[in-house]
């Protein structure tokens, strides 16, 4: 009888849990961008170790930093509202390291340089649309504060691109 009790009661904590999380209209958004966080970290920590070029390590080193400090201010507001907000990146990203990884030198930072192109700009259009319609007042401040470093990101991997012959338009 214990054990059934037990059970009951976690099963009803866990449904507690997951229904607050989904009770936030802005729920996909967390989700997006905690995953897609933790997946900047991953990838800039690949890029600092596997890159040839300087301007990619630096990069790298910048997603990290800036990276780290928004997965931080998104997990406090999370942990404000009960979000329980994912611990790795989505398996597509995950899928997307596993290939850098097999890559090196000029081949890796092509790949990079046009994955994080690519990353960017639709980062920014997500984040673009929390912040013009997004129902929960964090995840908009959230969004609104968060865009100006996306974009800077984005301006700074372009023109890594062009300095390395890489057409990622």
């Amino acid at each position: 009888m214990y054990k059934f009790a037990l059970g009951i009661a976690t099963m009803t904590l866990t449904f507690a849990l997951t229904a607050a999380a989904a009770d936030n209209p802005d729920a996909s958004f967390y989700k997006k961008a905690a995953e897609g966080g933790l997946a900047e970290v991953d990838l800039g920590k690949l890029a600092q170790g596997k890159s040839t070029t300087p301007a990619v390590k630096d990069f790298g080193a910048m997603m990290v930093a800036d990276h780290s400090a928004a997965n931080e201010k998104l997990s406090a507001i999370a942990a404000r509202k009960n979000i329980t907000l994912p611990t790795s990146p989505s398996t597509s990203q995950i899928a997307s390291k596993a290939k850098l990884e097999l890559l090196s030198g000029a081949t890796f930072d092509k790949s990079y340089i046009k994955g994080m192109v690519e990353d960017h700009q639709e980062d920014i259009k997500e984040f673009q649309q929390e912040a013009a319609s997004g129902q929960d007042p964090d995840a908009k401040a959230y969004a609104v504060a968060t865009l100006p470093t996306l974009k800077k990101h984005l301006t700074k991997i372009q023109a890594i691109a062009v300095a390395q012959g890489v057409d990622a338009s």
